[in-house]
This record gives structure tokens, sequence and C-alpha cells, in this order.
């Protein structure tokens, strides 16, 4: 079984207790069909399992796919310098069939931040390292596609709809569905 390389750390954007009993690991792509599909599952995890749950979302943009997808991950790393990663991270999913700088600058407004200073932090690839070290990270755990999830270290390699995914994040617990759901 594949392992996460890089260790959940004090960089990762996270939600959810640092002491939860699972932490979900999730490398996305802002661009992908398939990571937008996951968002909302992703989204109803958090909420089945409360604060036995933490997430962690990091950047693996596909850029020879997804054309905007490096730019969107430095949008919400630009968000996140400015304590919003959450916020933006979910506004990017949420609009994700029109990514582009049009969309960064109106959701930048939206969440209050400069759209001439996050433009100006595209420009100068302020977050281009860290979104690169986040994919390096992957790719060194064995990632080739996204989303691709980590359930307490441990590659995901089944299906990541919610029953699929709830079950192997019980399973990780040694809760029933029972104890899950109550």
């Amino acid at each position: 079984m594949t392992t996460l390389k890089v260790p959940v750390n004090s960089e990762d954007h996270a939600q959810g207790l640092e002491g939860a009993e699972v932490t979900l690991v999730e490398y996305g792509d802002y661009e992908c069909p398939h990571c937008g599909r996951a968002y909302p599952i992703v989204k109803e995890i958090q909420e089945q399992f409360g604060k036995r749950l933490r997430f962690i979302f990091r950047n693996f943009p596909l850029s020879e796919m997804h054309p905007h997808a490096k730019a969107a991950a430095e949008v919400a790393e630009f968000a996140g310098s400015k304590e919003k990663f959450w916020e933006m991270h979910d506004l990017l999913f949420e609009n994700q069939t029109r990514l582009g700088d049009p969309l960064f600058a109106t959701l930048a407004k939206k969440l209050g931040l400069s759209p001439a200073a996050m433009s100006q932090s595209l420009e100068g690839r302020e977050f281009e390292a860290r979104v690169r070290a986040d994919f390096s990270g992957g790719v060194r755990s064995g990632v080739n596609g996204t989303p691709t999830f980590f359930i307490n270290g441990r590659r995901h390699d089944d299906s990541f709809d919610f029953e699929t995914l709830a079950a192997a994040i019980r399973q990780a617990t040694g809760t029933s569905r029972k104890a899950a759901r109550g």
C-alpha cells in the first residue's frame, strides 16, 4: 500500500482538530472535473465525521490538461496568506467551469482581498514554490491523478463516492456504521 511521504505538518491547510482520529488528505486540482465531483462528497464526509476527522488539502495541478489549475492553486495560496484559504478553495470549486483571471478577481473582491495585490502575487510567482512543493510531495507519495486521497497516511485506492470513502474512514477509526452516523 502506498503511503504519504510528506507527513501532515503545520504548513498544510487543515480543517478539523489536530488530534482527530482520522486525517483525510486530498491531493487535488481546482480545474479537475473529478475533484469537482469529490468536493461536495468531502463536505458531506466532514459533516458526517465531525470532530473525529481532520481534512487537509494539497495542490496537485495537472497543468497540461487543466490550463487554469496552477493559477487557481496560487490564487488559493494567496488567499491563504490572508487567512482566507478555505473560503477561496470552496469558491474555486463552486465556480470551476469559469476559472481564469476575471473570476479570480471577482472572487478576491468577494472575499475582501485586493485583486491588484493578488494579480501582482501571481505575476511575481509568489506562491509557485508552495504549489510545486505540494505537487512534488504528491509525486513522491505515488499521486498520479486527481483527486487522490490518503486516510491516516495510506492511499485510498478505491472509489471516492460517499459510501466507499465513508466506509474506509470508518474502518480507519474502527467504528461501526451505526456509531459513525450517531
